[in-house]
């Protein structure tokens, strides 16, 4: 919620003194910060949310596609629009650990979602990666994930730089839809 000063600052309840600033609210990014969903330990029983997703319908779960080895699913808390990830059904933490099938689908299926999104949306380029263990960044260290992140001209500007805020103009379920509607075969 965009809260816009005007001449006379607007009285907010619990917001502080008011002053010359406008503020970008995205409380729901409270249930990342907060670890919502994140697993107790590191087996797929102890809640891995990567282990859950695929019992959900492919709405409920954001699931764009579904192969044999691996499925492409949004990201809960993505960088930009159409950020989804490639992971792998069974529970696996480390990349040297996939078995030959399952590292050629998840190439496969990267490819394909370089294709979807550059159809869907005209992404000029792409981060694709995976964070392997908590101490280099991965959120789920237990079950292995890769990212891609769809890039455009211009697509840092200042609500990242700034006010450490990313703006998306869509939401989850119409990405997935949309995403799902091309999904190469």
């Amino acid at each position: 919620m965009l809260i816009r000063m005007t001449s006379e600052p607007e009285q907010q309840p619990g917001a502080g003194v008011p002053d010359a600033f406008e503020r970008l609210w995205t409380p729901h990014r409270m249930a990342y910060i907060q670890g919502e969903n994140k697993p107790t330990g590191p087996g797929a029983g102890d809640g891995c949310p990567f282990c859950a997703v695929p019992a959900e319908s492919d709405e409920d779960g954001l699931i764009i596609a579904r192969g044999e080895h691996v499925y492409v699913v949004l990201n809960l808390y993505p960088y930009n629009s159409g950020h989804l990830m490639v992971v792998p059904y069974r529970h696996v933490a480390d990349y040297t650990d996939l078995d030959e099938a399952e590292t050629r689908e998840l190439a496969a299926q990267t490819k394909r979602a370089m294709t979807a999104l550059r159809t869907a949306s005209g992404a000029q380029g792409f981060n694709i990666g995976m964070n392997q263990g908590s101490v280099a960044g991965a959120g789920i260290a237990a079950h292995l994930h890769q990212h891609v992140v769809p890039r455009w001209g211009g697509d840092v500007n200042f609500m990242p730089v700034v006010g450490h805020t990313k703006v998306l103009p869509q939401l989850l379920q119409d990405t997935r839809k949309m995403l799902a509607d091309i999904w190469p075969s």
